[in-house]
């Protein structure tokens, strides 16, 4: 009551009430969340008598340490005595409990997973998946749409495909048998000209399909069959989708359509970044987010729901406080009011981004988070994130396997556990306070995270925690101002423009450090994969963290280390060649290690050079010219338009001068012939073709085009005509400085490789052989007699499935006197000097 006889308000209650530090670290919860994880996760892959003895298991376990725990107390001395005194039967008591508990637990989520397991194994559709069986269906969609990611394979590019989630609710056999069913798929529709109507099809809406059933590539994989689409034209809708999917889908182009006016990368990133919408993020893009570990904001995260509820309630710490910032209290709102305007927005979000598991996982680690950084009671929160896990788990025991949802949970806990004791130690070190917190999540969730992305990714990003702490300034921001602009969006588009716009600048910083970041020669280390590189990453880390404790001067060594991963991820050409000894000074020709393809350099004076193929890969391309210190191309020649040799075209593009592209005529494959003529219109590059016979000169390096020649399947022994684009290879015959000769021949087979002896008969020995076709089998024996070459190199990747390079091949450049190296097991290869002073560098395999 108050002293004037009113009843005290909400807000002086909350000025009354003491805020209560922080105890102990409550775990009791986490075993039994970790148990049930892991036995979901078990219990997905196996047949379902095994989950039944599991679960079995656990029961008769769990009884019996009950039964025990309850003997246990009815003998305790102590209680029966009457007195109240923790003794070691007490402690065994309580021990015997929590084990029953994990058993419990680990029951439920096994039954769980099995029953969930089992729906797949159900009705006619994984039997027609067995049978890889045509039918008619009736498939409700249950995701958004995505494109798949293309993939090199051999010398083609793999089609890009719609991919879409699926549930079948009707099946009609090919011998007119009709059966209803519950079924998940994939769904998977051809390339063709429906695409953009798939891609806009929205969760919920019901198509009637015929395509092709057969069985999960992996076993564990949430889907009864994966679904292949007869045809390429438009989905047969025979239902909408339902009010909220629809408004929803409204919102959602609404925001595409705000951002239609921004820079590329702005106009790619702002929707994925609000709302996880990543249908216009391309291959380059999404590489340079996973190279510097940014993948998390190009997915629906917790951190976007946090940061918008973070505006009801201010800054850390002050939830339960009179004087907490955000809106909240500038609209008058109480503490309850408060929690119920979260939960609208909670909702909000989950029907946005749709309410699949992803999202689901999202919206319970950022409310966890919430909860920690309104309240500032981080460790208390660690109970509820066990519980948001534990139900999750059992909700969809397929995130037990998801790589995501293993992401999320350490991050959060990171955040909840490592994060406040790190930030407190830097703050008794000097460091200002929000720069403090910022690099301890930042060094937190990289710690506990790493090892898991390398079980993946084999690899380690140096330049994760610097790209996420520059990255981190601009998120808030551009969340805040995304999710007005998808709001005004449906109300006036103008205005979502303009905010729209205002975005787009955080946003544009965000991919500018992603870009620049992935563009560092060191930004990636290599690391051994699998569970055992992701164990020996951990077993580092903790011993890093341990051994920096210990350390008497850590500040200084502190700085010291920072400047030797500095120069590590910046590597100067200079301090590279020094500790490697590679590039060699005064190298004349390079050849990259691009894996399975071809990219070689001719060295052109000063920072330009001459290159020759472009790989399958951006990436590695890139980083080798990087290496060598190539700014300017010249000229940059396509030999053919096998996707080994231009799929890497933009990385030889990115940062770089290029005056022109050379191509052979023979325009074949169609698509990987646009897809050079695109990426050379985008980057302003004009496209040549190579004329025969043609001459040309930069500096000290100059190149004829031997091949290919008019009407040179006349002089085919056989009369007939040269068909496929390895025989329309360009080849060049190189002199360099120094009067170093090479002869690079793309993929000619033999009988081009005959030809070419018979229109220049002329040709004679030469100083390096680019081998053709990466060493496979098929050379002429002939050719290689006239050329006689001193040193024979070889572009071939690491156990590839095509043998390639040949034992047989290799035989015979070494029996003609060749020195014989190759990429796979050397890696880049320079060349150095000519005549007698000829040597060959490799890099190390």
């Amino acid at each position: 009551m108050r002293r004037d006889g009113g009843t005290a308000t909400e807000t002086e209650q909350e000025v009354r009430e003491p805020t209560r530090p922080e105890g102990p670290t409550d775990l009791r919860l986490v075993p039994l969340a970790a148990a049930a994880w892991a036995a979901a996760a078990c219990a997905v892959g196996v047949t379902g008598w095994w989950t039944v003895a599991g679960v079995a298991v656990c029961l008769v376990g769990a009884a019996v340490l009950s039964a025990w725990g309850v003997v246990r107390r009815r003998g305790d001395p102590a209680k029966s005595r009457g007195a109240v005194v923790p003794g070691v039967a007490t402690g065994r008591r309580l021990r015997a409990t929590a084990w029953a508990g994990v058993l419990l637990c680990a029951a439920a989520g096994a039954a769980s997973a099995g029953l969930h397991a089992a729906d797949l194994r159900r009705g006619p559709v994984p039997v027609l998946a067995e049978e890889y069986a045509r039918a008619r269906l009736e498939v409700t969609v249950t995701s958004d749409p995505r494109l798949t990611r293309p993939k090199v394979r051999g010398n083609t590019m793999a089609p890009v495909s719609v991919v879409l989630n699926g549930e079948v609710t009707r099946v009609e056999r090919s011998d007119g048998a009709v059966h209803r069913t519950r079924a998940p798929v994939l769904l998977i529709v051809p390339p063709g000209e429906g695409r953009e109507e798939w891609l806009r099809l929205l969760p919920s809406t019901r198509l009637r399909i015929g395509g092709r059933l057969a069985p999960p590539s992996h076993p564990g994989e949430p889907f009864a069959a994966v679904l292949k689409a007869d045809g390429s034209g438009p989905p047969r809708i025979v239902g909408r989708p339902n009010a909220s999917q629809r408004t929803a889908g409204e919102l959602r182009a609404g925001l595409r359509r705000a951002t239609e006016g921004l820079d590329p990368d702005a106009r790619a990133l702002l929707p994925g970044l609000v709302v996880g919408d990543t249908s216009r993020v391309g291959p380059e893009l999404r590489d340079a987010f996973e190279a510097t570990d940014l993948t998390h904001l190009l997915a629906v995260s917790g951190s976007n729901l946090t940061i918008v509820l973070l505006l009801l309630i201010g800054r850390p710490g002050r939830a339960h406080q009179v004087e907490r910032g955000g809106l909240a209290p500038r609209l008058g709102l109480s503490l309850r009011v408060t929690g119920v305007a979260g939960g609208g927005l909670t909702l909000a979000f989950v029907i946005v981004c749709r309410p699949d598991p992803s999202v689901l996982r999202a919206a319970a680690c950022g409310l966890v988070a919430l909860l920690a950084i309104g309240t500032g009671r981080r460790r208390s929160l660690i109970p509820a994130l066990a519980a948001a896990v534990l139900v999750l788990v059992l909700y969809d025991p397929w995130l037990a396997r998801s790589y995501g949802f293993l992401l999320s949970v350490l991050a959060t806990g990171a955040l909840l556990t490592i994060a406040p004791r790190w930030s407190d130690g830097l703050r008794r070190r000097g460091v200002p306070g929000r720069l403090a917190e910022a690099l301890a999540a930042a060094l937190a969730a990289q710690a506990v995270c790493a090892p898991v992305v390398v079980v993946f990714a084999a690899r380690v990003s140096l330049v994760a925690i610097p790209a996420n702490l520059f990255a981190e300034l601009a998120v808030a921001p551009a969340t805040v101002c995304g999710f007005g602009a998808l709001a005004l969006a449906a109300l006036w588009m103008p205005a979502a423009e303009g905010l729209a716009w205002v975005a787009g600048w955080p946003v544009g910083w965000i991919a500018w450090v992603a870009r620049t970041g992935s563009a560092l020669p060191g930004a990636e280390l290599a690391w051994p994969g699998g569970w055992w590189g992701g164990l020996a990453l951990a077993l580092l880390t903790v011993t890093v963290v341990l051994g920096a404790r210990r350390l008497p001067y850590r500040g200084v060594v502190g700085v010291l280390v920072a400047g030797l991963l500095l120069l590590a991820v910046v590597r100067p050409v200079p301090l590279s060649r020094w500790a490697t000894g590679w590039p060699p000074p005064d190298w004349v020709f390079a050849m990259c290690q691009v894996g399975q393809g071809d990219a070689t350099v001719l060295a052109a004076g000063g920072d330009s050079a001459v290159v020759v193929d472009a790989g399958p890969d951006p990436v590695p391309v890139d980083r080798c010219l990087r290496e060598l210190g190539v700014r300017r191309v010249p000229l940059l020649v396509l030999t053919h338009f096998h996707t080994d040799h231009v799929a890497g075209l933009p990385g030889v593009l990115r940062g770089r001068s290029v005056g022109a592209i050379q191509t052979t005529g023979l325009e074949e494959p169609p698509a990987q012939a646009a897809f050079v003529r695109r990426t050379a219109a985008a980057a302003r590059v004009p496209v040549v073709r190579a004329e025969p016979g043609e001459l040309r000169r930069v500096g000290d390096l100059e190149w004829r085009v031997l091949w290919p020649w008019p009407a040179a399947g006349r002089v085919a022994e056989d009369g007939g005509l040269f068909e496929g684009p390895n025989d329309a290879s360009v080849a060049l015959l190189v002199r360099a400085a120094g009067g170093l000769s090479l002869l690079l021949l793309g993929d000619l087979e033999p009988p081009a490789q005959r030809a070419l002896s018979r229109v220049h008969p002329g040709l004679a020995p030469v100083d390096v052989l680019k081998v053709a076709h990466h060493g496979s089998a098929h050379q002429d024996p002939a050719l290689m007699r006239v050329v006689r070459p001193r040193l024979a190199l070889v572009s071939a990747g690491r156990d590839n499935p095509y043998g390639h390079p040949s034992p047989r091949t290799l035989a015979a450049l070494r029996d003609g006197g060749a020195r014989v190296l190759r990429t796979d097991r050397d890696g880049a290869i320079a060349v150095v000097g000519a005549g007698r002073g000829l040597v060959a560098v490799p890099k190390g395999g």
